[in-house]
């Protein structure tokens, strides 16, 4: 829970989360991330991106595999 001036009523900083749309979870740091084996990672960074997609080799951590698409068609990227 919130209280007033921006500190959770633990007394602990609010810390934004923005979900980008077909991207990661941008989150303020520094950060704690519980992981689902039981270990926590965590960063001091500003700002840390959680992957949403689990494409991504640092998961948890985005590495950006989003942007990368698989197109239909000829693989060389010509028409036809």
């Amino acid at each position: 829970m919130v209280g007033s001036g921006g500190v959770a009523s633990a007394g602990a900083p609010r810390r934004r989360v923005t979900v980008v749309p077909d991207g990661p979870i941008l989150i303020e740091g520094p950060v704690e991330l519980a992981l689902p084996n039981g270990q926590t990672m965590h960063s001091d960074r500003f700002a840390v991106a959680v992957c949403q997609c689990r494409r991504s080799k640092l998961y948890p951590l985005c590495d950006a595999s989003h942007r990368r698409r698989v197109r239909s068609g000829n693989p060389d990227g010509a028409g036809g």
